[in-house]
């Protein structure tokens, strides 16, 4: 009977490893593992020659880069990423979304750029609060054209379901990333650091180009169509679910960050950011292998009969790693504490069950959030995203009023599970009938 079983659970395993889902999970899970250590090997590197005030410099410097990025590929990449997987079959209309897509980031980058260049010097000193990082801004002016096209060229890859050329590319990046900054900072300290802040994303496009250089769809009569207006309609969508996500996620945080620092205490606060650090490792992985496999999966799938049964397939899929992998976590979390962080961190381990719980509504319901990406319901997506960002404020003040710090990760569960109940009613019927 034993023997029955265990057969069964071996058929079981080799049926799942055989489904596309779990083969880009491995992909993207293995392109993570490398992001997370050449990350980790540079900042340990960088922060022992730059010190702790470089640090916090290159730290402002990123958090205004990331805004400046986000605007200079004009927010349309999972645009991009959509309409590639839906038409690719059309040749016609592929040369259409490519060039519209290539005119658009174009026009974003470069007006981005100019601003950068024009306004050097006022943002040295209100970014910076120096004077003194002006020709930081000028370098990344001339530079950001090649990170928005980058990423375009990337969710081209992506929208022809190219996985493993993408994780590729992704392993090649966080490598080559991490010479180009360490090789700068060992010549420049500082300086080193600052410029590869804002350089070292842009030198990607060219490895990209190498190593795509012999697809089909990489020719310039793919990309010279003119803009079409009826597709930048569709993009414009993107764009504006881009920077509802970009801007509600992180006012939230900042929000309820200087609640905790002002309210409770500074140290508190730090083990909840801490925690949140934790929790983006392996929320990496899932949001990558989402955005990798599913964003395209659902977006070439028109028949909701075959899309119902995607999105159960998926469940089927991930709730059980979610549920092995968080306990995992759960019971090691002294010990991740303790490999990550220092002692005094230890306090934070009352947290962990309800930032699981909270990450596990939160990915259980992006499986349905990302059908209003893939379909562009660009209404009912903005209006969760603020709704739902509002919710988690107004949530965190009240419980931190009752229960201290955990009351913030409870309101992170309560706020999740709403949104999973929300996205279950906005979907009902698919979900239910298939219709």
């Amino acid at each position: 009977m034993s023997s029955f079983y265990a057969n069964k659970i071996f058929q079981l395993l080799r049926r799942a490893t055989k489904l596309d889902i779990v083969k880009v999970f491995s992909f993207t899970a293995m392109s993570t593992l490398v992001r997370m250590l050449t990350g980790l090997v540079s900042v340990k590197v960088v922060a022992g020659i730059i010190g702790p005030a470089g640090v916090a410099l290159v730290g402002q410097l990123n958090n205004f880069a990331t805004i400046a990025l986000s605007l200079s590929t004009g927010g349309i990449n999972s645009g991009i990423t959509k309409y590639i997987a839906e038409y690719k079959e059309d040749e016609h209309k592929v040369k259409d979304c490519l060039s519209t897509a290539l005119r658009i980031t174009v026009v974003c980058s470069v007006l981005v750029g100019v601003f950068l260049i024009v306004a050097h010097s006022y943002l040295s000193q209100y970014v910076m609060l120096s004077p003194d990082y002006g020709y930081v801004f000028v370098i990344f002016g001339f530079t950001i054209l090649f990170y928005a096209l980058n990423m375009a060229l990337a969710s081209v890859i992506n929208g022809f379901k190219e996985f493993k050329r993408y994780v590729k590319i992704n392993i090649a990046g966080s490598l080559v990333g991490l010479v180009f900054t360490l090789a700068l900072v060992i010549l420049w300290q500082l300086k080193g650091a600052l410029i590869s802040a804002v350089t070292f994303q842009s030198i990607m496009l060219f490895i990209s180009l190498w190593m795509v250089r012999k697809l089909p769809w990489l020719r310039w009569s793919y990309f010279k169509n003119k803009l079409n207006k009826e597709l930048s309609k569709k993009y414009l969508r993107y764009s504006l679910m881009t920077f509802a996500s970009a801007a509600t996620a992180p006012v939230s945080q900042m929000l309820l960050r200087g609640y905790v620092i002002s309210e409770i205490s500074a140290t508190e606060a730090g083990w909840w950011e801490a925690m949140n650090r934790i929790s983006n490792m392996y929320l990496m992985v899932v949001t990558t292998s989402f955005s990798v496999y599913y964003l395209p999966r659902l977006s070439e799938l028109t028949d909701k009969k075959e899309l119902r049964a995607e999105i159960f397939r998926s469940y089927k899929v991930i709730v059980p790693c979610l549920l092995g992998g968080f306990a995992l976590i759960y019971f090691l979390r002294f010990f991740v504490i303790r490999l990550l962080f220092t002692q005094d961190f230890l306090p934070m381990e009352n947290l962990f069950i309800w930032q699981l719980a909270g990450d596990f509504f939160k990915i259980t319901s992006w499986l349905l959030a990302f059908l209003m990406v893939a379909k562009a319901m660009t209404r009912w997506f903005i209006t969760t995203e603020i709704g739902f960002s509002l919710l988690f404020v107004g949530l965190g003040f009240l419980f931190m009023q009752w229960n201290g710090l955990v009351g913030i990760t409870q309101a992170y569960l309560v706020n999740y599970f709403l949104y999973l109940a929300m996205m279950a009613c906005i979907f009902r019927k698919l979900l239910l009938y298939g219709k």
